[in-house]
């Protein structure tokens, strides 16, 4: 029997994709988690073999727990559910240590097939999303406008970023103002929007 982990903040999709993998002859679904912290404690206490993680979740984001498991619990494979991947995130899932990354839009008996071959050591990328993923444009900022940003996701004012960077706050504007020009965006916020999306933050 392959042991799997259900990691989804929605109840009823959790509840919904545990039956449909419950019909499985192959498969036992060992535990259920509703957020990121509770799924890396739920795998460490009932050791399963393939950890099934939503993208987006409460406490920590599928592609965080896939990182964490990867550190703490290398040998369960990881595979990410997102219901609007970008390829950006595709790119995350795959540094951070996830083995399949499929959209829940997916064929009923595609998650159970994608369960069985990253047991079986394998890897499966939504053949849509690697295909957009390989047409992503090269990130446009240099690491110090990259820096300013990623530190600015939070709304942390140009004084403290200044401090953290060990710039002054004229040029941390600068830094901020070129990134939202670069990626044509209409703010900082809609910036980091745009570099998530493209997995350059």
């Amino acid at each position: 029997m392959i042991r799997v982990l259900l990691a989804d903040d929605e109840d009823l999709i959790r509840v919904a994709v545990a039956a449909l993998l419950g019909l499985e002859p192959d498969i036992e679904v060992v535990a259920q988690a509703a957020d990121g912290p509770t799924a890396v404690t739920a795998t460490l206490a009932h050791r399963p073999d393939v950890a099934v993680v939503d993208l987006e979740m409460p406490g920590l984001d599928g592609i965080g727990v896939a990182a964490e498991l990867a550190r703490a619990r290398p040998e369960c494979a990881v595979v990410v559910l997102t219901g609007h991947g970008r390829p950006g995130h595709l790119r995350q899932a795959l540094t951070a240590g996830a083995r399949g990354f499929l959209p829940k839009g997916a064929p009923g008996g595609a998650l159970a097939d994608v369960i069985r071959r990253v047991h079986g050591g394998g890897r499966y990328v939504d053949p849509s999303l690697a295909a957009d993923a390989l047409t992503l444009p090269p990130c446009p900022l240099t690491p110090r406008e990259l820096e300013t940003l990623r530190l600015a996701e939070f709304g942390a004012p140009v004084a403290v970023i200044a401090r953290r960077v060990h710039l002054s706050t004229g040029t941390v504007r600068n830094h901020l103002s070129a990134a939202v020009q670069k990626l044509g965006a209409a703010d900082r916020a809609d910036a980091v929007r745009t570099a998530r999306d493209n997995g350059w933050l």
